[in-house]
């Protein structure tokens, strides 16, 4: 046991020493982790404790009960489209809920057509729910699956789903009960890993839709700078994103949308976007690094697009007000397309100018940092907005791994930025046919 503990001092001896020795590399690093980490970090974690307090002192809220209307955009889900039927039938809610189930493709997507017209039989058996199936034989992607499905949807409210996403029995109440401040024009729904067991891609990606979307978010929130409404489970005013016109054609549709709602909110200050932390939504998420690239390179890509290309006029305080101008600049803008570049030179400079006991020393340190700021929020998440804390704090042994998982992700984040910037990525997303996103207008 004495040699062990000789051993062990000599080597923290030797870090020490080396690091002493040259803090310049650390020096590096650290005025970004002050200037963008640490701020974003207490605005969350002072919005969660915000938004916790004012969750067990508030006033009930009046009875709301209006017609929603669930539209669901289907593509290759076949049978999994029966789940994400069964849950909206069962739903609490006592309202009426239309389920409007958009076929995308459905001459070649027979499976998933033919899945759907067999709940036919199950939504008849629920009170106040009424199934409607479009079919739309060419593919059009999920832009178009949404517009058809609020072109005819006659729900006061709209939720925009994705097939392949279950939810809670109370998701719906939970959701509709945000809207009744008439100024809400939309909400946005908490997501949660389904397959999180499947590998430790899954774990890791359950932990960030646990840590960085769904309790950042509860944090945001209450601020009103929440910067972006799920794709896979939002929720709107029928009329309000009518008058908008819809989504529009290109990708990213989800950022695009809450982009042009938030350039609303300087001309009409009481305008705000909360985030219902409690209505759940399930969905699957990539189980291999192939895949996850694929898709962080598609929806980092698009962060380039839509704040630099689409919105770069309408990234003003004139339209989205002071507080969301500054918001999206430095955690939309400079946190996504700016600060990624800025980690791959820096490590790439430190490697080829300093020791590598500098550089283990540097990067030691780093970890520790955003060791502590993940454990941190993982537990004020765990303690205010989790569900169900019981079944979540098992994911407490993953969090050693989620420093190195956001450093990669920091990575493939600026590897997608470049590949928007000279390939114009968001123009071969597989959201839609190429034809559909050649047609849009080109930024």
């Amino acid at each position: 046991m004495s040699d062990q503990l000789l051993i062990i001092s000599y080597f923290f001896l030797q870090f020490k020493h080396t690091l002493l020795s040259d803090l310049s590399a650390v020096a590096l690093f650290l005025p970004m982790f002050l200037i963008f980490d640490v701020p974003l970090s207490l605005m969350v974690l002072l919005g969660i404790g915000r938004w916790f307090w004012r969750k067990h002192h508030e006033q009930e809220k009046p009875y709301y009960s209006p017609l929603v209307t669930c539209g669901v955009t289907c593509y290759s889900e076949g049978e999994d489209i029966k789940k994400t039927i069964l849950t909206l039938c069962e739903q609490v809610y006592s309202g009426h809920i239309e389920i409007i189930v958009v076929i995308d493709g459905a001459s070649i997507n027979k499976s998933t057509y033919q899945a759907a017209l067999e709940c036919r039989e199950i939504v008849a058996r629920y009170a106040r729910r009424k199934l409607i199936i479009l079919p739309k034989w060419q593919r059009g992607g999920r832009v178009s699956s949404s517009n058809a499905a609020l072109n005819i949807a006659k729900g006061e409210l709209f939720f925009a789903l994705d097939a392949d996403t279950s939810f809670d029995n109370d998701t719906v109440s939970q959701i509709v009960q945000e809207f009744t401040d008439p100024n809400v024009p939309a909400v946005g729904g908490s997501l949660r890993v389904r397959n999180d067991n499947v590998s430790l891609v899954s774990r890791m990606q359950a932990l960030e839709y646990m840590i960085s979307l769904q309790g950042a978010k509860t944090g945001l929130a209450e601020w009103n700078v929440i910067n972006s409404i799920s794709g896979a489970f939002g929720a709107f005013r029928t009329k309000f994103v009518r008058q908008i016109g819809g989504w529009d054609t290109h990708s990213g549709e989800d950022l695009d949308i809450t982009l042009r709602i938030k350039q609303y909110m300087a001309r009409h200050p009481d305008l705000r976007i909360p985030f219902a932390a409690h209505a759940m939504g399930y969905t699957d998420v990539p189980t291999t690094v192939k895949s996850l690239f694929m898709q962080r390179i598609r929806w980092d890509g698009d962060l380039y697009f839509l704040y630099l290309r689409k919105h770069k006029q309408g990234l003003s305080p004139r339209l989205l007000g002071w507080r969301n101008y500054i918001s999206t600049v430095l955690y939309g803008v400079v946190q996504n397309i700016l600060l990624p570049y800025l980690v791959v030179f820096y490590t790439i400079w430190v490697f080829f100018n300093y020791p590598a006991q500098v550089v283990c020393a540097g990067f030691a340190i780093q970890y520790l940092c955003y060791l502590f700021f993940t454990v941190l929020h993982f537990m004020v998440f765990l303690i205010a907005v989790s569900k169900h804390p019981t079944k979540d704090i098992h994911y407490f042994k993953w969090l050693p791994f989620y420093p190195i998982y956001g450093f990669i992700m920091r990575i493939v984040n600026a590897i997608a930025v470049l590949n928007e910037q000279i390939r114009r990525s968001h123009e071969e997303s597989n959201m839609a046919p190429w034809w559909v996103l050649k047609r849009g207008k080109r930024f």
